[in-house]
């Protein structure tokens, strides 16, 4: 069992003592934001302990059972236990995946945005299909998703979108999902039928909590307002309503302009900062490792992490762990948990390694 993972009974036996002792202050319900982060926290120790005292009961049941079937040369009992060990198996790999979900943001709510690259028209429709793939695989898992903001291509497709992710492991999973993705297929938009690649990148960010410190001075960010953009007609924003944040040290900017409100697009546009921020000290803190992960691209045009053929075969092919499907169909349609799993172990085997 790896030590602060979903599997580390006593420490999060401990933790929950602890965040029931934080709920027994008389002062606890005075801050909504604050109890509520400790009930979400305690509620998710406290299933990952159910899941795991189900998995122990029905292992010592199944083990009983051959143990009884052995002593009595009875081989349908012996058959009954391992079969009900069998059934396990797939329990146990869901944990082992929530096991590989232990930094601290992973159970967090996730911001994801696809953004359109290289291949005019392609990419743009590219992006589309990514956005529609995220859609199908939040709705096959119990998330929520808003589109929080959207930029629709000139011809087809989109040239960027922000979808919000809720519910436990999101950002978890997602992150997984971090870097370019690249599209080969016979273009739609092309009269001749050639084939054509396309670019689009997605980022994935945590949505922190409003009670998590990240330390952001204001007097090192400039704000813009700017008018928002839109499809016109009678509805159109005539104001600066659109905010830009640049944190001007790092270089990171967040921008929101889905509000009317300018106080709106500004309140939001510091928390995506502050989420930009808190993602890029856990990188810097991570790139010790990320350099011996020789699997691991960086984020920009040129180093897809997955690509997605269409054309003159059909294979979608994951470039850091080799996981790869023919089922072009269905991945696109959500079904991408395999190359999450995939690219989860693989980064938990490399972070053992450096513990060792």
């Amino acid at each position: 069992m790896r030590s602060g993972g979903t599997f580390d009974v006593d420490g999060r036996k401990v933790r929950i003592q602890e965040l029931e002792n934080q709920s027994n202050d008389p002062e606890f319900w005075n801050d909504p934001t604050r109890s509520q982060a400790v009930l979400k926290e305690k509620g998710v120790l406290e299933r990952s302990l159910t899941d795991m005292n189900e998995v122990e009961l029905r292992m010592s049941d199944a083990e009983t059972l051959i143990e009884l079937g052995e002593e009595a040369g009875d081989q349908a009992t012996i058959d009954e236990g391992m079969a009900a060990l069998e059934s396990l198996a797939e329990r146990v790999r869901e944990l082992e995946v929530q096991r590989m979900l232990s930094e601290e943001m992973d159970v967090c709510d996730a911001i994801l945005d696809v953004n359109s690259g290289a291949g005019g028209t392609d990419a743009a429709d590219w992006a589309a299909m990514l956005k529609r793939m995220y859609l199908g695989w939040a709705a096959k898992h119990g998330f929520k998703v808003q589109i929080s903001d959207e930029q629709e291509h000139e011809e087809a497709g989109i040239k960027s979108c922000r979808l919000e992710v809720r519910g436990p492991y999101a950002y978890g999973y997602l992150k997984a999902e971090i870097g370019v993705h690249r599209l080969v297929r016979i273009s739609p938009f092309d009269s001749q039928a050639r084939r054509h690649t396309a670019f689009a990148s997605v980022d994935v960010m945590p949505d922190i909590d409003d009670e998590i410190e990240v330390d952001i001075k204001e007097a090192d960010c400039r704000i813009d307002t700017f008018r928002a953009g839109g499809a016109g007609g009678q509805h159109i924003n005539t104001t600066d309503s659109a905010v830009r944040i640049t944190h001007l040290p790092t270089g990171l900017v967040a921008a929101c302009q889905a509000e009317r409100s300018q106080h709106k697009n500004k309140a939001k546009a510091w928390k995506m900062l502050r989420a930009k921020m808190y993602q890029y000290e856990l990188e810097k803190r991570q790139a010790e490792i990320d350099a011996l992960n020789s699997q691991k691209k960086k984020i920009e045009w040129g180093s897809q992490i997955r690509s997605y053929v269409l054309q003159p075969y059909r294979m979608v092919k994951d470039l850091r762990t080799g996981a790869e499907s023919t089922q072009t169909d269905r991945v696109l349609a959500g079904e991408l948990m395999n190359f999450m799993e995939a690219w989860l172990a693989q980064r938990a085997g490399v972070e053992e390694q450096n513990e060792s």
